[in-house]
C-alpha cells in the first residue's frame, strides 16, 4: 500500500494531492491501516469510500474493493460530466432569457405602454397585467431577489441540522414526483456496494453496514441500517429489505432468489446492474426533457409579452384620439 501511495504521489500534478498521498503513506508506515488514515480526511474521502475501504481491510479483500471503488469513481465522474454538459445549454438559455425578460419589463415595456395609456382608453386585460408585473419588478424586484436568496441560505443552514435533514430526506423519498428517482438512485448505490462486498467475501453484516453508509439520503440510510440490524438478529435479508419499504420490489425479489439458491452475491450483482441501467435511462430521460421544457417556458413568456403589446396596436381604431 505504501508503494502504491508513493506512486500516486509521484504522478500527481497537483501539489496538494501529492502532499495528501504522502501524508497517507506516512500514516500507513507508522502502523495505521488505510481506513483509519482515510478517516482523518473526511472532507476529501466520503463516507462511502471510507466505509468500503474499512470493510475491504477487515475482510482481507482490499484489492477487490479498491477495484470497485475505482470503477465507481470513474462512472460517477463520467455521469456527472454528461449531465453537466447536457444541462449547460438549457441553463445558459434560461439565464439569458430571464435577463432579457427582466430588462424588457423594467426599461422597455413602460415606455411602450405610455403610448397607449396616454390616449385614455381601457387597455386589454393582458396588457394591464403586463403593466402591473412591470411595475412590481421595477419597484420590488431587488427586494424579492434578496428574499429568495435569504430563503435559500436559510434552507441550506437548516439542512445542516440532523433533524431537519432527516425530515427533508424523508419528504423527498415519499413525495411525488421525486420519490421514484430518489429511491432508485439510493437503491442502486446500496445494491452496487453490497454486491461488490458480498462477492469479495466480506461478511454480510459488515457489508450491510458499509453499504448503508454509502446512501446519501439519511432517511433511507436509517432504513438500511435497520435492515442490517434485523439481519444480525437472524432475519432473512430479503424479508428485512421488504419490511424497510424503501427498496424496489425487483431488487427485493432478486435478493430472495439469491438467498434461496445460495447465490446471493451473483444475484446482487445482476440486481445492481439492472438498477444502474434503469437509473441511467431515467436520468437520460429527465435530462432530455429539460431543454424543450426551458424552450417552451421561455417561448410562452415571450409570446405573452408580444401579445400584451400587440393587442392595443390591433385595437388602435377603438382608442380615443
Amino acid at each position: 500500500i505504501e508503494d502504491a501511495l508513493k506512486t500516486v504521489a509521484d504522478q500527481a500534478s497537483n501539489a496538494k494531492v501529492a502532499a495528501l498521498m504522502l501524508t497517507l503513506r506516512a500514516d500507513v508506515l507508522d502502523g495505521q491501516g488505510l481506513a483509519p488514515a482515510l478517516d482523518a480526511h473526511p472532507h476529501i474521502f466520503g463516507a462511502f469510500y471510507r466505509a468500503s475501504v474499512k470493510a475491504g481491510e477487515t475482510s482481507g479483500r482490499l484489492g477487490d474493493v479498491m477495484d470497485h471503488l475505482a470503477d465507481f469513481v470513474e462512472t460517477r465522474s463520467k455521469n456527472r460530466q454528461t449531465v453537466q454538459l447536457a444541462l449547460l445549454y438549457p441553463a445558459i438559455l434560461a439565464l439569458v432569457s430571464l435577463g432579457v425578460i427582466v430588462a424588457l419589463l423594467v426599461y422597455v415595456v413602460p415606455d411602450i405602454v405610455k403610448v397607449f395609456t396616454s390616449r385614455g382608453a381601457e387597455l386589454p386585460l393582458l396588457t394591464r397585467s403586463l403593466i402591473a408585473v412591470s411595475d412590481f419588478v421595477a419597484n420590488y424586484g431587488l427586494i424579492v431577489l434578496g428574499a429568495v436568496l435569504g430563503l435559500v441560505a436559510l434552507g441550506a443552514w437548516l439542512l445542516r441540522r440532523p433533524s431537519a435533514r432527516m425530515r427533508f430526506d424523508q419528504w423527498t423519498s415519499q413525495a411525488w414526483p421525486m420519490r421514484h428517482f430518489v429511491l432508485k438512485s439510493n437503491a442502486t448505490q446500496f445494491a452496487g456496494t453490497l454486491a461488490t462486498l458480498t462477492v469479495s467475501r466480506v461478511p454480510l453484516s459488515e457489508a450491510l453496514e458499509a453499504a448503508g453508509d454509502t446512501i446519501g439520503n439519511r432517511y433511507i440510510q436509517a432504513k438500511a441500517r435497520a435492515v442490517g440490524a434485523r439481519v444480525r438478529e437472524g432475519t432473512a435479508l430479503s424479508k428485512a429489505m421488504h419490511q424497510a419499504a424503501v427498496f424496489p420490489p425487483l431488487l427485493v425479489a432478486m435478493v430472495a432468489s439469491g438467498e434461496a439458491g445460495g447465490t446471493l452475491g451473483a444475484s446482487l450483482t445482476r440486481a445492481a446492474a439492472d438498477q444502474a441501467r434503469d437509473l441511467d435511462a431515467l436520468v437520460s430521460a429527465l435530462v432530455a426533457l429539460v431543454e424543450p421544457a426551458v424552450l417552451l417556458l421561455m417561448g410562452g413568456v415571450v409570446m405573452l409579452l408580444v401579445l400584451s403589446i400587440l393587442l392595443p396596436i390591433v385595437n388602435l381604431n377603438n382608442l380615443v384620439i
